[in-house]
């Protein structure tokens, strides 16, 4: 859904919205505000006029109970009903879908005890309110002329279009760079596999690169989100350049994670994983990419001989099942004799006939020329 649409706005966690919580609830509440939106244009009504404001996005017993005077309203919500209904001196209350003003006009008193590292009263009270109830809290500074999104204890102040674009085109260039990096080393581990020649230095430079680039596509697609309806050419960029990183990632973890042993044992989703929770400093040392897809991790063994099981290549071959992909590898064992393997002893695979054994014999045989052809041509 797109960043602007109403559908995705926030609700509690946990409290039938479908928002989990914790980051997806603020990239939830990062869309209801995004630019493009009616929140947003009532905020920024706000602040032309000079005014401050305190809202919260969603009602319940407890944001209830924090309430004292004011007014329900129980109203349509409209970007020039916030504006001036924020002049009264009080908060305003609105439902999760942000379709309704409930209340405004109102005290909100937070439990007193819950720590926070603001001053002014207006943001101390927003951040214990977003503590106390899950709901986001938006806080409009008359002073500092700013607005700022209270999320379980994040602070994220909303930033002009023109600032967030200028960061996302300084990392879309980025990832242009890594994206380009990518295509090279992937296309020199192609090559190698088809020679039988690889180590686990090339495995580790792939992964390495992939997980880069999923890195920074992460933190641009966070800009789209922000960015809203202003977001649009930046997520067809972001689209784009990442197609397909993400299987591909999987199929190099699933074609190299070591077989289980008595000593060690990593599956293809705790490799993942534990690529996920590399630092950026330890993603930079190709010991620690390799520990993490379940390696050794010592120098010395960067250069030790390693042989892909198949997933990556039989990926490329086209409209190739997952299902029969999985019955090739389980067969052949690895990919040194799915490439020696003949038409005949392809269609000993179950669910594999003639013409689908023609098929991957051909693909196969062309993307080992080609593969060939691009590193030494």
């Amino acid at each position: 859904m797109a960043a602007g649409d109403r559908g995705s706005t926030p609700g509690k966690s946990g409290a039938g919205s479908g928002v989990p919580g914790g980051e997806s609830l603020m990239r939830s509440a990062l869309s209801a505000v995004a630019p493009g939106t009616t929140l947003r244009d009532g905020l920024e009504r706000i602040l032309r006029g000079n005014t401050g404001g305190l809202i919260v996005l969603g009602m319940d017993k407890t944001v209830e109970a924090m309430c004292t005077g004011g007014f329900v309203l129980d109203v349509e919500f409209t970007s020039t009903r916030l504006r001036e209904l924020c002049k009264l001196d009080g908060a305003l209350i609105l439902d999760k879908d942000i379709t309704k003003i409930l209340r405004a006009g109102v005290q909100l008193l937070p439990d007193a005890s819950i720590p926070t590292d603001e001053t002014g009263t207006r943001h101390r009270t927003a951040d214990r309110v977003s503590k106390q109830c899950g709901f986001p809290v938006v806080s409009v500074s008359q002073s500092m002329r700013l607005s700022a999104l209270y999320v379980n204890g994040e602070r994220r102040v909303l930033e002009e279009s023109a600032a967030i674009l200028s960061r996302a085109n300084q990392a879309l260039a980025t990832l242009e760079r890594y994206k380009l990096r990518l295509d090279e080393v992937a296309g020199t581990l192609s090559a190698l596999e088809i020679e039988d020649l690889v180590t686990i230095r090339d495995v580790t430079a792939v992964a390495q690169r992939l997980e880069m680039v999923r890195r920074i596509a992460t933190e641009i697609a966070q800009y789209v989100v922000e960015l809203g309806t202003d977001g649009r050419l930046l997520a067809l960029q972001l689209d784009e350049l990442i197609a397909g990183v993400e299987p591909e990632r999987e199929l190099v973890v699933r074609d190299y994670v070591p077989e289980p042993t008595a000593k060690r044992s990593r599956t293809v989703r705790e490799a993942l994983d534990e690529l996920n929770t590399l630092t950026h400093t330890e993603l930079l040392e190709l010991p620690m990419v390799a520990r993490a897809l379940g390696y050794s991790g010592s120098p010395e063994t960067l250069d030790s001989a390693v042989s892909p099981r198949g997933y990556r290549l039989l990926a490329k071959v086209p409209r190739l099942p997952g299902a029969i992909i999985e019955r090739l590898v389980e067969h052949f064992g690895g990919l040194q004799k799915l490439l020696a393997a003949s038409v005949d002893d392809l269609q000993t695979v179950d669910g594999v006939g003639e013409a689908r054994a023609r098929s991957v014999r051909e693909g196969l045989s062309r993307l080992a020329e080609s593969s060939i052809l691009e590193r030494y041509v």
